[in-house]
């Protein structure tokens, strides 16, 4: 007398667990894709063949009008030391990214270049790829 299991295992898989889990993982980085964006300013950067894989703190953009921002911020050339020291502080090994229209004048340029230098910031400038 032969004892028979009334429960049968199924080897079958449910694929509409894991397709629900894929088109939520998928909307969800179409959203937050989106959301990012590192500078709302308009700018014709300057070209270069060299690319540089530093995270810099903050940026700070010249514009065309030779405006100055910190991100998205306006502020005055006289304000921009005060605002980076009240921002990054006294460390170091911090770098800003410096993202300059490639009309601006050599000499605005510098003046952001000399804050950085007084204050012992690093600074990198921001080029499209040629």
């Amino acid at each position: 007398m032969a004892i028979q299991s009334r429960n049968k295992i199924s080897a079958q898989f449910s694929m509409s667990g894991m397709t629900d889990i894929i088109f939520l993982l998928l909307i969800f980085f179409m959203i937050t894709s989106t959301l990012i964006s590192p500078t709302a300013l308009k700018l014709l950067l300057p070209q270069s063949a060299h690319q540089t894989s530093a995270k810099p703190f903050t940026t700070v953009s010249i514009t065309q009008d030779l405006h100055y921002y910190i991100e998205d911020k306006a502020v005055a050339l006289s304000d921009l030391e005060q605002i980076l020291q009240q921002k990054i502080g006294s460390n170091p090994d911090t770098y800003i990214s410096l993202h300059v229209d490639r009309r601006v004048p050599i000499q605005y340029v510098v003046n952001v270049m000399n804050i950085a230098k007084d204050n012992g910031y690093k600074l990198i400038l921001a080029t499209t790829a040629k």
